[in-house]
């Protein structure tokens, strides 16, 4: 019997992603990390095409240690933006580089992102949408901290981007009602 599944997740890809990621608590800093800069990345295209690049984001980013890409220079982004196997957008690059620069402020305030950023909700959201067309774009919650990445100094962090990281990491689970994770 077929596992039924969000609708969008279509291709080997996709459903390995929505069966094994989408929607579970992530509290490892570099993987909340690397969502940030996947979901930023993302801004104006679809998700399938920033996860087949995945694993060239990985090389390119030094594993997404955001202690090593806060000391990227010009030249370093002058190669990254000769990098096919990543969106080669220079506002995208350099919004990484600063994002890791305000990750590690972070860690060092905090102890670590994921204890700001999960402070920021009381417990994981579990919305029950019985279709993908029924997800919204952003939220209260995604608004409030796209303000406070913001301030903060974050870029590339709007309500609709932070709604997705929200979806990603587990700070809410949109599985439809009818998908076999609605329940994790």
């Amino acid at each position: 019997m077929t596992k039924k599944r969000c609708s969008w997740a279509v291709g080997d890809a996709m459903i390995l992603y929505h069966d094994t990621e989408w929607g579970r608590p992530q509290h490892d800093d570099n993987k909340l990390y690397e969502f940030l800069v996947l979901e930023g990345v993302q801004a104006g295209l679809s998700w399938s095409t920033i996860l087949n690049r995945r694993e060239g984001y990985r090389a390119a980013f030094d594993g997404f240690d955001p202690h090593i890409v806060s000391t990227y220079d010009e030249k370093k982004i002058q190669e990254m933006l000769l990098n096919p196997r990543i969106i080669r957008n220079r506002l995208k690059v350099k919004s990484a580089i600063n994002n890791a620069v305000k990750f590690c402020n972070i860690q060092k305030i905090h102890g670590t992102f994921d204890s700001y950023i999960w402070g920021m909700i009381d417990s994981p959201i579990k919305n029950s949408f019985k279709s993908t067309d029924e997800l919204p774009q952003y939220t209260h919650m995604s608004q409030l901290m796209s303000k406070k990445l913001k301030q903060d100094g974050f870029t590339f962090v709007g309500p609709t981007i932070c709604y997705a990281f929200m979806q990603a990491v587990g700070m809410v689970n949109d599985h439809t009602v009818d998908c076999f994770l609605h329940n994790i």
